[in-house]
């Protein structure tokens, strides 16, 4: 695994004899937009300018949110280093079917217009999934000129389709978006996945060699989000958090994540000091709120979303974190909470199918519980352990802030992208790629024998 010093000295690669590596990435969102994965663009791209690279952003003006989070900002601009270039997208409501598309194809088409007539020979393309089909362009553009690009796959689709229920396995929208990701993953130099799951997703769906899919994870800001105790903390004074066990959920409580299980724990620890706190919004929330009317819990309440700048307070409200992940998405989909978590240094409680990346990350670290889906009363009594012994908690959470410090910060992970744009740039010999593919191996070899030894 890459400590921060090696993160750090990382960036001498890129400043050797060579130009630099010169990137472009591609996101509907990027700030000041909210969306979640414009602020992880952001900070990849500021890491990847101190790494030695040349960075460029193209993407849509602020359009994510609601409408008072669009904030006025110029077409083109040079911020912290990096190129930025938006384009004026539309900015129908999103729940508004034919809205949303036009709002797709006002981002699309010009991009598309952009990488056939602009694109450049020495660059390294970063395609995402936002919008979902979005690096089916790069394939596209590969028709017609040399456009050397990564995929970056945060949420897969058409699997996340049928797994909603939007459109049925099969069916001519599925087989035919299937299709389309076959040439954009087999025309792809590289691709990035979140985790293993996804891994074998997308080398088993599509047959792409397992050495060209790397697994990095996401990551949360050390510095901004770290350790306090929930005495410190201004929110849990102003909530009354500080007289129970708190279990605190923050972020969407959308279809991706279940809370039956803890609903029902939360049931089963009625006379216990215990208190669990679901924090943010999102399509389950209704759902969450009527439940806890539905039974009765008094120890248990919804908190709408904290202010960013309040966020570290927040998530230090709390003596453990709730990060849950639904039955059959982990491959599709994985929780990025669990780096915000990691990083305040509070105790994992993992809700999960038994084969899960979630399991393994909280047990192989010490930095938490981890409870099956389903088993309510399994996860009461491992909660019943930690409220009653503070000191067992303490240590959980002191191994969760190590876990983030050695493998999840924005550092980290950065000079693991670098790793792999470099391995994508056009100007590398075919054997210095060679050498690259060996050191990423490596590295990933080293990281496993690592986390072995931390445990």
């Amino acid at each position: 695994m890459v400590s921060r010093a090696e993160a750090k000295s990382r960036g001498s690669v890129g400043k050797d004899s060579k130009p630099r590596t010169r990137v472009l990435i591609l996101n509907q969102y990027y700030i000041p937009d909210v969306a979640a994965t414009g602020h992880l663009l952001h900070e990849l791209a500021v890491e990847l300018v101190k790494l030695g690279f040349e960075v460029e952003v193209l993407t849509g003006r602020p359009s994510y949110g609601p409408p008072n989070t669009w904030q006025d900002c110029p077409l083109r601009e040079t911020a912290d280093g990096v190129k930025i270039r938006r384009f004026k997208v539309a900015r129908f409501d999103k729940n508004f079917l034919p809205g949303r598309v036009i709002n797709y194809l006002t981002f699309v088409v010009p991009m598309i217009l952009s990488m056939i007539f602009k694109s450049r020979r020495d660059t390294v393309y970063l395609y995402t999934t936002n919008p979902p089909f979005l690096g089916v362009i790069g394939a596209f553009v590969r028709l017609f000129r040399e456009h050397h690009y990564v995929t970056l796959l945060h949420d897969a689709h058409p699997q996340l389709g049928v797994w909603v229920g939007t459109f049925k396995q099969g069916s001519l929208i599925e087989r035919s978006w299937s299709w389309l990701n076959r040439r954009k993953y087999n025309r792809s130099r590289e691709t990035i996945v979140l985790c293993k799951a996804a891994k074998r997703l997308v080398h088993e769906t599509y047959e792409v060699p397992e050495g060209h899919i790397h697994v990095i994870p996401n990551w949360a800001d050390g510095e901004d989000l770290f350790p306090m105790k929930k005495g410190e903390s201004a929110v849990a004074h102003e909530q009354g958090f500080l007289d129970d066990f708190v279990l605190l959920y923050s972020g969407n409580m959308g279809l991706y994540y279940e809370f039956e299980t803890v609903l029902a724990a939360a049931e089963l620890l009625r006379d216990e000091p215990f208190k669990l706190v679901l924090v943010g919004g999102g399509g389950k929330k209704k759902w969450i709120e009527e439940e806890i009317e539905r039974r009765g819990l008094t120890n248990t309440i919804t908190l709408p979303y904290q202010p960013f700048e309040r966020l570290n307070e927040s998530l230090n409200a709390c003596d453990a974190s709730l990060v849950t992940i639904a039955k059959g998405i982990e491959g599709i989909s994985f929780p990025s909470k669990l780096y915000t978590s990691l990083a305040v240094g509070k105790p994992i409680v993992g809700l999960s199918e038994s084969r899960s990346e979630l399991r393994e990350i909280v047990e192989r670290n010490e930095c938490g519980v981890w409870c099956e889906l389903g088993d309510a009363a399994g996860l009461a009594a491992k909660l019943r352990e930690l409220i009653h012994n503070p000191a067992l908690a303490a240590r959980l959470g002191t191994n969760a802030r190590s876990t983030f410090e050695h493998g999840y910060t924005r550092e980290i992970c950065a000079a693991k992208y670098a790793d792999v744009l470099r391995l994508a740039d056009p100007s590398r010999t075919p054997k210095e790629r060679d050498i690259l593919r060996a050191q990423l191996e490596r590295d990933l070899a080293a990281g496993a024998a690592v986390e072995v030894q931390n445990v």
